[in-house]
Order: C-alpha cells, then sequence, then structure tokens
C-alpha cells in the first residue's frame, strides 16, 4: 500500500500529519496497512485546492464534465478486480457481492446518471427569466465504511456533474478503496483539485472538514446519530446537507403472495454484505397463522448459506467489518434474547478467526422491542406477526427510519399497502430497481436523493437572471 494518502491539487501529497491509523482485515485480524490521519493543515489544503479549482470547472461545458466523468468510470471498470479484491480484505465482502453490487452496482449508477446528464438542460426560460442550474462549490463527501466505492460514487459522481469540486473523506476502517478510486481518477485525468481524498477518522479530520468555512455542501452517508449532529457543523456558513442516514426497514408478506420470494428478498439483504446495509429488510411481517410455514422456509433457505472466507467465490456471508461491529451484533443478538424473543436460527458469535457472527433469525419479535427498533447493522432478522393488512401497515410505519422496504403478494393488493408505508423506497415483489430513479429516505433516514438526475439536482444552486 502506498505510503502517500492524500490526494489534491491533482498530485498525491506526503501529509503534514505523523499520525497513522492501522487497517486491519477483519478475515484474518492482521494489520494490511496504514492511513495517515489527516490534520488541519492537510484539510485546509485540499479544500484550498477545491476551491480554486471551482471557478473553472463550474464553467466548463456539462457535456465535457460528463465526458471527463466517463473516463473516470471506464477507469473503474478496468480495475474491476483490483477494486474487489480490496474491499474483499479491508470489509469482508464475498467476492461474489463484491462484483455484482460493490463495483457492478456502482457502476450502473454511474453509467445511469452520466447518460441522464447529457439529456438535462442547465438553463429554461421562464417569462423574462433565463433559469440557471451551477454548483455550490465545494462539497464535502464523508462516506461510511460499508460500501467502500458505491457510497463514493454516489456522491462524487452528482456533485461533479453538477459542476461543484469535491473533497472525499472516506471511513477509516475501509479507506483503501477510496485510494485507488483516487489513482483511477488521476489516470482520467480529471482536472486539478477537482476530485482529492483525505483520511482520518470522522471524529477529528471529519468533523474539521465539515465544519471547513470554504465548504458549501455536505454529503454524509452513515448514522443517523452523527448525521443530526451534521447541523451544527452545517451553521457555520449555512451549508447545504445532504443526509443519507440509518433504516429499520420492512418486508410485508401478504397472504396469496410467494412466501418464498418474500424470504429470500429479506434473508438476503441481512445475508449479503453481512446485513451491513443501511437499506437491508431487517424486518419481516407475517400473518399469525403462516408463522410456523415461515419458520420452515427460513430454516431452507438460510441451510446452504455458506459462511467463509469472502474470498471464496461460493462464501455468502463473510466477517464483520471491525471487532468493534461484530461485539455491537452480538449485543443485539443478546438483547434480543433478554426481551423475549426465540433465535430461530444462528445467534452465537462463531468459532474461528477473524469477526464471524452466525447469520441469525429471530422469530416471536414484537414490534417494540430493541431488536426491531434499532439498526443492527449485521446478520439478523426479525420475524414479526400481524392479524390483518391495516395491522401490518401500521407496524411497518412505526419506527423512526422510512428508507426501503418490500412487499410481496398479489399485485394489486401489495400496491396498496406499498402506497401506504413511509419510506422512500419499496419493491413489490421480484422487480428490480432502475439506477436512475431516486433512492433516499423518509423520516430520520435523511433526506435528499442520490441517483439520476434526482441525485444531481441536489447539488445545483439555481440562479434567475431577468432580462
Amino acid at each position: 500500500m502506498r505510503e502517500e494518502t492524500l490526494y489534491y491539487n491533482g498530485e498525491w501529497q506526503k501529509a503534514q500529519s505523523t499520525d497513522y491509523t492501522e487497517v486491519i482485515n477483519p478475515t484474518t485480524e492482521e494489520t494490511m496497512g496504514k492511513v495517515v490521519n489527516a490534520n488541519q493543515k492537510d484539510v485546509n489544503s485540499a479544500v484550498a485546492s477545491a476551491k480554486t479549482a471551482f471557478t473553472e470547472w463550474n464553467q466548463t461545458n456539462p457535456e465535457t464534465r460528463a465526458n471527463y466523468m466517463e473516463k473516470f468510470l471506464n477507469g473503474i471498470k478496468d480495475r474491476k478486480q483490483d477494486l474487489m479484491d480490496i474491499m474483499i480484505k479491508e470489509l469482508g465482502t464475498s467476492a461474489t457481492f463484491a462484483d455484482q453490487t460493490q463495483v457492478g452496482l456502482a457502476v450502473k449508477e454511474m453509467s445511469a446518471s452520466i447518460e441522464e446528464i447529457r439529456k438535462y438542460d442547465f438553463e429554461e426560460t421562464i417569462d423574462n427569466a433565463t433559469i440557471i442550474k451551477e454548483g455550490f462549490g465545494v462539497v464535502a463527501c464523508i462516506t461510511p465504511w460499508n460500501y467502500p466505492l458505491n457510497q463514493i460514487q454516489r456522491k462524487i459522481t452528482p456533485a461533479l456533474l453538477a459542476g461543484n469540486t469535491v473533497v472525499v473523506k472516506p471511513a477509516n476502517m475501509t479507506p483503501f478503496t477510496a485510494l485507488l478510486l483516487a489513482e483511477i481518477a488521476d489516470e482520467a485525468g480529471l482536472p486539478k483539485g477537482v476530485f482529492n481524498i483525505v483520511t482520518g477518522p470522522g471524529s477529528e479530520t471529519g468533523d474539521y472538514l465539515t465544519s471547513h468555512p470554504d465548504v458549501s455542501v455536505i454529503s454524509f452517508t452513515g448514522s443517523t446519530k452523527v448525521g443530526s449532529s451534521l447541523y451544527e457543523k452545517a451553521k457555520t456558513n449555512i451549508k447545504k446537507l445532504v443526509l443519507e442516514l440509518g433504516g429499520k426497514s420492512p418486508m410485508v408478506y401478504l397472504k396469496g403472495g410467494d412466501l418464498e420470494l418474500a424470504v429470500k428478498n429479506a434473508a438476503n439483504t441481512v445475508l449479503h454484505n453481512q446485513g451491513q446495509t443501511c437499506s437491508a429488510l431487517t424486518r419481516l411481517f407475517v400473518p399469525k397463522d403462516e408463522l410456523e410455514r415461515t419458520k420452515e422456509v427460513l430454516k431452507d433457505y438460510y441451510k446452504d448459506i455458506k459462511v467463509g472466507d469472502p474470498a471464496e467465490e461460493d462464501t455468502v456471508v463473510g466477517p464483520l467489518v471491525s471487532k468493534d461491529q461484530m461485539e455491537t451484533v452480538l449485543g443485539y443478538i443478546e438483547k434480543g434474547k433478554e426481551e423475549g424473543a426465540d433465535v430461530l436460527i444462528g445467534g452465537n458469535k462463531m468459532d474461528r478467526k477473524g469477526y464471524y457472527v452466525e447469520p441469525t433469525v429471530f422469530v416471536n419479535v414484537k414490534n417494540d422491542m430493541t431488536i426491531a427498533q434499532e439498526e443492527i447493522f449485521g446478520p439478523v432478522l426479525v420475524v414479526i406477526t400481524y392479524d390483518d393488512i391495516e395491522e401490518a401497515i401500521e407496524l411497518a410505519n412505526d419506527s423512526i427510519y422510512g428508507l426501503s422496504g418490500g412487499v410481496v403478494g398479489p399485485e394489486e393488493e401489495a400496491v396498496k399497502v406499498a402506497r401506504q408505508i413511509r419510506t422512500g423506497n419499496i419493491t413489490i415483489n421480484d422487480a428490480a430497481r432502475s439506477p436512475k430513479a431516486p433512492f433516499g429516505g423518509y423520516k430520520q433516514s435523511g433526506f435528499g436523493r442520490e441517483n439520476g438526475l434526482y441525485g444531481v439536482e441536489d447539488y445545483f444552486e439555481i440562479k434567475a437572471i431577468f432580462r
């Protein structure tokens, strides 16, 4: 791994800080490298680079900006295997998931945004006014560890296409994916200062970056607790906030639907990436008189799930990202037992090297239990029963979150239920999600949208010129 872990002004930079953080491979529990904890001088330099580059980039023809981003996209495609290898090592995500989702989804979403922006009118006329859409300035992109490529892509693609410049602060547990992305940006020939990266802890480097007076927009993905604290950072110069926060999303199975599909759709979201996904469908709602059949379907589905080395192609579930995350998940499992839920599957730490927790399913869960209300971020699914559809909708909405969801059932009835669930995204039966459609949440799951034109529009200032 390279020693220079700061990239700004179009070059790899030697940090002024001498403080470093070690990055641990969660499968082997061994150190795989270290990254510098950027200090205030380092952050100042990166922000100054982005600020200087903004004027020219913002005035660059949108088609030219799209062409630069297409070169960037092609670099990601060319380095796909390298990106996969790094994420398998630093995150513990499985090889299949790294291929199809960690990199695959980033490519699809980035491609869709570039395609859409090429058809977009940056200027329009209303009466005697010319309406112009342009960038804000410098965007601070604070990204999480669970999707170390795509969560950066979801911020930089719309921000750069809109005419902003960016300073990315990746999560300290999975920084090497971001550093490879900086290499790709460099090879794509992005103008100096348009794309910048600083590494370091969120509590220090991230806090200073988000409160920096020359930052105009804070784009953050992470916990609701941290997201709420960013209002304080934003007040320094009335920064715009784009927040993608936590989730505790429902999967509602309706009678007459495909129970196996409902189980598969919910289970996959807590098995792939070890359940470390904000939009995971962690609450499975089923009719009370179908609970016993649901148990059998769950046991049948889980029996062939391989937990193991994420580098092996048939592995589905790898380790959690860190020892702390493993302990957090185990703590929630114990809390579920204490509150009276029953473990149907799993429920233990695995006796092997690495931060492994057994895929776990709870039944006889009440919706007010901790495991049904708080985001666990692990391979834990809870099953909750309901008496009628009205109760199912009420329980699904009984959450501080509203990020994602699913309904499996007869089409017409499923659509009626989906329309009543207060969540930003919801999938009916086996429908696929379009990369051009918006992604984002209601309530404490944040605000703003990602993907396609909806994502780009969050990064526009709007000016009216009258003549």
